[in-house]
């Protein structure tokens, strides 16, 4: 079983802030597929169980808002006992260009305290991440620019990232994590 986890926040004070482009994706992904969610106080999250394409994969929005995120994850890890290999985060990205994604096998936590907690519950960096791009960051602070909405002028862009995310995780679970960063980075 493949595992997704979309970052994000919860409550309809974030619904289409830019912190929330992980939810985005997986909420589209539940419209493209017919699935909805179930609230799981315990594991702390929405959760969905689905079929997508050839995978059973199980879908979280973390309900411990990002800062905490790795606290649902390690829950739902241990429940489903899902190995480190089967888990794809998806996540918001400043460093990435808005209307860009980007694949990655590894790496440091990049500033994003959402990711951060992730490698502190899961206690290792090496976990496969989908990067939504929601850059450029202009001359403010990254906390204040993550918890805007994005601009009128932006949605076309962000819907277009959004089709692209859904598509590039149907890969992703059909051809494994370097087939999917040569197609899509």
């Amino acid at each position: 079983m493949k595992l997704i986890v979309a970052l994000g926040n919860i409550g309809d004070k974030y619904l289409y802030t830019r912190h929330n482009a992980g939810f985005m994706v997986v909420d589209l992904m539940s419209l493209n597929f017919n699935f909805s969610y179930k609230e799981d106080s315990k594991l702390k999250c929405f959760f969905a169980k689905t079929k997508i394409n050839n995978s059973d994969v199980l879908i979280i929005k973390p309900t411990t808002y990002m800062n905490l995120s790795g606290e649902s994850l390690s829950l739902v890890k241990n429940y489903y006992k899902v190995n480190n290999e089967d888990i794809l985060i998806v996540h918001d990205d400043i460093s990435i260009e808005l209307g860009r994604l980007r694949f990655r096998a590894n790496g440091s936590d990049g500033g994003h305290n959402g990711i951060k907690s992730v490698i502190q519950h899961l206690g290792t960096n090496k976990f496969d991440r989908l990067k939504i791009g929601i850059g450029p960051q202009p001359p403010i602070p990254s906390e204040s620019f993550v918890l805007q909405k994005f601009s009128h002028e932006q949605e076309f862009i962000l819907k277009e990232s959004l089709k692209n995310a859904v598509d590039a995780i149907c890969f992703y679970l059909d051809n494994g994590i370097e087939k999917a960063q040569n197609k899509y980075n």
